[in-house]
């Protein structure tokens, strides 16, 4: 009798590569000719969002270049970064936020598992929480159902992680 494979579909980031990308994005900031006199400010509340404060539009455009660069260079997916709108802060400088994405919410799983029902395999998919475990006989069956959802990323708007195959 063939045992059961299982994975979990998740949605995390690695925090201490978060963390060395502010970093280095901090430290770009100090150094480019551009933005090193500008008063720019990145920082990092709790995990939860990234605040960059600046000058104006074209330099908060610029730092977030730099810090998705470096996210990009740490294997941290962009589509974490939830931007919020860009609103005026003390001397005349423009700050914005953006909250981290992290864990699946009821609707983005619901999504996921009607992906996965619709692709007529033979697995079963259960919302356990903040992530979907996918089950089945078949483990080829298993590859093609992360091949699928890897296809459909964009269409789900989040990083998706495979974890836990058994």
């Amino acid at each position: 009798m063939a045992k059961d494979c299982s994975f979990d579909v998740v949605s995390e980031f690695d925090k201490q590569e978060l963390v060395n990308a502010v970093d280095q994005t901090k430290r770009d900031v100090a150094s480019r000719f551009d933005l090193k006199d500008s008063g720019s400010e990145i920082e990092l509340d709790a995990d939860k969002a990234i605040t960059i404060t600046t000058s104006d539009d074209m330099k908060l455009r610029n730092i977030l270049d730099i810090l998705q660069s470096k996210m990009v260079k740490r294997n941290l997916s962009i589509k974490i970064l939830d931007a919020q709108n860009i609103e005026n802060a003390l001397g005349g400088k423009v700050r914005q936020v953006f909250n981290l994405k992290k864990g699946l919410t009821q609707e983005k799983a619901k999504k996921i598992t009607s992906i996965i029902k619709d692709s007529k395999l033979k697995v079963q998919a259960s919302i356990q929480g903040e992530q979907v475990r996918v089950s089945g006989k078949s483990r080829d069956d298993l590859q093609e159902i992360i091949q699928l959802l890897r296809s459909k990323e964009n269409e789900i708007d989040l990083s998706l992680q495979f974890t836990n195959y058994r």
